[in-house]
């Protein structure tokens, strides 16, 4: 099922589309890695630790298998998720997070906080010892201090 890749597939991002460009910004390089929603998903249900294709057919509800699969194969070819065989006959797999694939929770934290500040029925994240919903900023560990609205805009990669 998911051996198919051969290793020249797997030294070079999987594009969703190969009609595609290449991404000319940071943006659209991490969306060509990452995908879609039902790769999100997945990467936050492994946040919780190893899960085979069954559990994680459970945890995210509505993904058709054919596209479990795929995803799972594709952030594989990413070295976001790691597949270790736990089955020879019929051939198994767990899955899990890479390193790179944990570096993730902090983006998908964001992105979760954001969708919750434009929903009436998701809770933003709190700080747990208080009670109180946390802010993400921008930090510069250079200078040591938050980067604030008006130097955002003004950010840019090298």
């Amino acid at each position: 099922m998911r051996k198919l890749l051969l290793p020249s597939v797997m030294s070079r991002p999987l594009a969703y589309d190969r009609r595609m460009p290449r991404p000319h910004t940071p943006l659209a390089a991490a969306l060509e890695r990452v995908g879609d929603r039902w790769s999100l998903l997945l990467i936050e249900a492994l946040l919780e630790g190893p899960r085979r294709f069954g559990e994680l057919s459970e945890t995210v509800v509505g993904i058709a298998p054919n596209i479990l699969a795929d995803r799972l194969r594709r952030m594989e070819g990413e070295l976001i998720v790691r597949a270790t065989p736990y089955s020879d006959r019929p051939p198994r797999f767990s899955y899990q997070l890479t390193e790179e694939g944990h570096e993730l929770a902090g983006v998908l934290r964001l992105l979760a906080d954001w969708g919750a500040r434009g929903s009436t029925s998701a809770e933003p994240m709190r700080h747990a010892p208080c009670g109180t919903p946390v802010e993400a900023r921008l930090w510069c560990p250079t200078c040591a201090r938050s980067v604030d609205e008006a130097e955002a805009d003004t950010l840019h990669f090298l």
